[in-house]
């Protein structure tokens, strides 16, 4: 593991530092980045940072590209629309995209979690087909 991961035993979960809270865009606006060899998006929602996947499920499109409204954000090439809260596309389609818990350090680094439990499931009620 690289210097800047740390890894929480009582979670089995890396914790991989993915940029400093204060590079986030506030706008509306995302950041696509790797982490961790992914390629990850990161937003600033009502002060929370939400991560995903970055590669829209329809022909890839950048994610972190996209603009954030009401919790959704809106790929840039085609329109598709996911929550940022569980990866569900919200347009009626059976597609998703993985999310990522994230967390502030005391040093005020955004980091996302790695690992069995870093990607937060859907209840089994809101999962579409397709969707894992």
């Amino acid at each position: 593991m690289p210097a800047d991961d740390t890894l929480d035993a009582t979670e089995g979960t890396a914790w991989v530092r993915a940029v400093r809270r204060d590079e986030l865009p506030t706008d509306g606006t995302g950041l696509a980045l790797e982490v961790a060899g992914r390629a990850v998006a990161l937003f600033s929602v009502d002060g929370e940072v939400r991560a995903i996947d970055d590669s829209c499920p329809h022909q890839g499109g950048s994610l972190g590209l996209g603009v954030v409204l009401e919790g959704e954000v809106t790929c840039p090439w085609h329109g598709w629309h996911f929550e940022l809260a569980t990866g569900r596309n919200t347009d009626g389609l059976a597609a998703c995209v993985a999310v990522h818990r994230t967390r502030i350090s005391a040093e005020g680094d955004v980091e996302v979690a790695w690992g069995d439990r870093s990607v937060r499931p859907e209840r089994k009620s809101e999962r579409r087909e397709g969707c894992s």
